[in-house]
Order: C-alpha cells, then structure tokens, then sequence
C-alpha cells in the first residue's frame, strides 16, 4: 500500500527569506485559461507569469491543482499525485515550476491534510468492509456515536450497518491520522511534490486532523506534533515554506516552526479601513497584535472562504481609500501577506452567486463584458460584478489606480529589509489613526494610518532624524522625525527614517 518515495531535492534558485515576502492566492479554475474552454489552467498560470512579476509577489499559493469528486474547488482529492486534467498535466506543471523560478517567483501548493474524497481508491477500499486493509485508514464505528455537531452537522455519516467520521461533508472523510501507515503515506505524497522542485504548502484544516470526543473535535495536542513532523520534512529540502489554516490556534501552529493565517487578525484589518464606529477599537487591536504574536504568522484580508468575509471590495464597498488602507496594513506590517487573486484590482464578488461561488469568479483581466479577458471561450461561472470597470486592463497604467498602489507597498516590501523582516514598534496612535516602526538594522520604516474621514495628527516616538516619503504621491516632502505628523483624511503615509551623524 506503501510506495516510499526518497528525499530528492533538487535545491533552490529562489533568494533568501523569499517567503516573507507576499503572496498571490490563485483559484487556478478562475485565474486565467489557457486552451479556451472556459476553464482556468496551468497554461494560463503560465501565460500569467509576466503580470505577477510586474506585480511583484514572491510567491504563489495554487489552490488544489489534483483530481477531485467535487469537481471544482478540489477539496475533495482523488489522486494526490496527479493534476486535475482541466487544469493540463504533470508536464505543465514542471514548466510552470520552472519558468515560476526563473522570475524568482516561488509556488507552494495547497494541500487537503484531513480528508479525502470518498471516492479515494484508500476509501472505497476501507469502506468494502470491516477486514479492508485500510479500513483504520479512515474512522469507522459500527456504531452511530452519538452527541456531535461540527459546523452545525452531525459528523458521522451513516454507511450501512457502520458510520464513518467526515467533518466537512460526506463526500470527505477524514483520515486517521493516529495511524502511522496514513502518516507515512501523506509525507511520501508530500516528497513526491518537493522533489519536482515545489517551494511548500498551504495546509487545510490542520485544527481537524484528531478528535478525541464531541467536545474535543478541534485543534487537539496531537495535531501539534503532526505538524512538526511535517516541518521537519520539509527542513530537509532548501528554502521550503509551510503554511496552515487553524482559525482556532493560528499562534500555536505558527509556533509550531511554520506559519499559519492570523484569523484573528483580518477582520481587525478590515474594520479598521472602514473607518466607522468600530474603527477606533479595531485600530487599537491591529496596532498591539505584533507586540505578541509572532511574526513568522501570515496575514490576509479575505480568501476563497465565506468564513473569512465577503471579498474585500464588497465588505469596504469599493471605496479606493478604505481599499488602500487595508492593503497597506496587511502588506507592511510583519508577517507574510497573502493577497487573494483580484484583491489587487478590487474585484467583487457575484451577488447572484450562492455561498464561497460568490467569491472565486474569474479574474478580471479586460473590461470585456462576456469573458474578462479570462478565456477566449465561455467563462465556466459568471463574472465579478464589476468586472468591466474593476479590472487589470483599466487598471495597469493608471497612476492612481488600486493596482499600481499594491505593486508599489509589495516593492517596497520587497526591497526594504525593514519591512521583509525588521521588528515592530508601535509608534503613536490618536483615535483610529496610529504609526509604527519596522526596524533591522541601520534601516526604519515608518507607517502611518489615518482610516478617518477628517485630518489627523499624530505625535510619533521615532527619535531624531528626518522621515523621507517613499510613497510617490504623498505630498509635503521630507520633515523632522520628532515633529507632529500631519495625516490628511483616509490616508496612508510610509516613510524611511534617516538618521544623521
């Protein structure tokens, strides 16, 4: 049942602490399609590569790329060694990988930890009977256990005279990951990716690998060391980045020795560029969290999950500066920033759309009314809803623009060693507005906010010397480090600290 797969590392052409800079969520389905049928692809990610250099980003998480039951968002894998053949093949995906590194540019692949699909051969097999060589493969009682509810449904899914243990759906059942033959099984799955050159994973669901009871189903003592043992087979490849979903214990997972999405944290983000009433409260949160958490965490402001919110475009209803706010906070402050593909153009989402559909429509490209630009084809699900006026066509060149304001904070970001991975200092904050420091070094940068709709001035701890813009549209020029900020309504401000003598 077991193939070993050996350690091959091919090693690593990517810089340095190349995963702290940002990132680009891509929905391959929706990103770009590469042949015109509709579907996005692995061609398309290909034929993409020139817009996310120019963007900037360092990396590239693929959302599953294997063939799935579901048919669609690929949470329920069927081969853990293949690309899903709308996506094109192993021999695309090599070169994706290939010409991916040559811009310097990493990808890391989304990994489904806890489950598989039920139409996994290791299920159908596990489920032909008690005596099924894999049937401890998977969680099985003859039995219906009684008294659970995960996400509002009972997660023990009836199968004639048995039930099987599937948290998320009945057409994902969840391994068992107190077998040692299932752990052995998904890092030799693991090393086939690593040894084709992948850069690392994003990890779902890793809060429900083990349940111990109907009041003990979430982010138990035993995933931790699950985990590490997976960082450990990385730290036997070079530069290899790992990242987990664990909404319940971001901090734990990070700390692990990966990293994990600051859950706690987005929301925050979001509240705190809308600039409301809750503004002042969420600004406060924002400003502390790195003075605790740690900063290999990796940020975001929405994903491809409802759960996450709304695309942000929809929470902060367009508006350009609540929209600058937010990318700035999540692009600047530690951690590594994940932007979800069209994040960078505010894209919306469908309002006609059920669910997490709403939220993973084809990128918007063009201002073409039926495609985007997406495909040559028919887009295989409707598009955003602004896409004609929201997109990269309209966007590119324009200085103004959402999309040359995040190619501007993610170069800085990644030409300013501060910002890559200096320290965090809270600087000054006055209402919802608030400055801090990121240090390494002879090196300091300064960030200031203002989320309101009048002028604000903060009184800043940064010493002395001068702070000299690095936003090309900030007026005022270059002033004293120890005078009062001036911050105009809804602005953002990112300075370097020059320091004399």
């Amino acid at each position: 049942m077991i193939t070993r797969v050996p350690v091959l590392d091919p090693g690593s052409t990517l810089p340095a602490h190349w995963h702290r800079g940002a990132f680009l969520q891509i929905f391959v389905r929706a990103w770009r399609d590469g042949n015109g049928d509709g579907i996005g692809d692995l061609r398309g990610v290909i034929e993409g590569l020139p817009y996310l250099q120019e963007l900037g980003v360092s990396g590239i998480w693929l959302m599953p790329i294997h063939p799935s039951q579901d048919g669609d968002h690929g949470y329920a894998v069927t081969d853990y060694r293949a690309i899903h053949p709308d996506y094109g093949t192993l021999e695309d995906f090599d070169e994706l990988l290939r010409q991916a590194h040559a811009r310097g540019i990493g990808v890391i692949l989304d990994y489904v930890i806890n489950h598989s699909a039920a139409e996994h051969p290791l299920f159908e097999l596990s489920r032909s009977g008690p005596d099924s060589p894999t049937r401890d493969w998977y969680l099985w009682r003859d039995e219906h256990p009684a008294g659970w509810r995960i996400h509002d449904n009972d997660p023990w899914r009836r199968d004639g005279a048995s039930s099987y243990f599937a948290a998320f759906s009945r057409h994902m059942p969840d391994f068992n990951w107190l077998n040692p033959d299932v752990v052995a099984w998904h890092h030799d799955n693991l090393r086939f990716w690593l040894n084709r050159g992948v850069d690392g994973f994003r990890f779902d669901a890793v809060g429900h690998l083990v349940e111990n009871g109907p009041d003990r189903w979430d982010c138990q003592p035993q995933n931790y060391p699950i985990m590490a043992g997976i960082r450990a087979l990385l730290d036997a490849y070079a530069q290899r980045f790992m990242v987990c979903e664990a909404p319940g214990d971001p901090e734990g997972f990070t700390r692990m020795g990966g990293s994990a999405f600051a859950f706690d944290l987005n929301r925050d983000l979001v509240a705190f560029a809308r600039g409301g009433a809750a503004a002042t409260g969420a600004a406060a949160r924002v400003a502390r969290y790195f003075e605790r958490a740690p900063h290999a965490l990796s940020t975001l402001l929405s994903n491809h999950d409802s759960f996450a919110g709304t695309r942000v475009a929809d929470q902060l209803r367009g508006q350009g500066p609540a929209l600058r706010i937010a990318a700035a906070a999540c692009l600047l402050l530690p951690g590594t920033p994940f932007v979800y593909y069209g994040e960078e153009v505010g894209m919306t989402g469908h309002p006609a759309l059920p669910g997490d559909l709403a939220l993973r429509t084809p990128m918007s490209w063009t201002d073409c009314p039926r495609t985007a630009g997406f495909t040559t084809g028919r887009p295989f699900r409707p598009l955003s809803a602004n896409a004609t006026t929201h997109n990269v066509g309209a966007q590119r060149d324009a200085p103004g623009s959402l999309l040359v304001f995040y190619r501007t904070l993610i170069g800085l970001r990644r030409t300013r060693a501060s910002l890559l991975r200096g320290d965090y200092r809270l600087l000054g904050s006055e209402g919802a507005a608030w400055a801090f420091a990121r240090r390494l070094g002879s090196e300091c940068t300064v960030v200031a906010f203002n989320p309101r709709a009048t002028p604000a001035q903060l009184a800043l701890t940064a010493g002395s010397g001068r702070l000299r813009p690095l936003l090309p549209w900030w007026t005022g020029g270059s002033r004293a480090a120890d005078a009062p900020l001036e911050m105009p309504a809804r602005s953002v401000g990112v300075f370097a600290l020059e320091q004399h003598g």
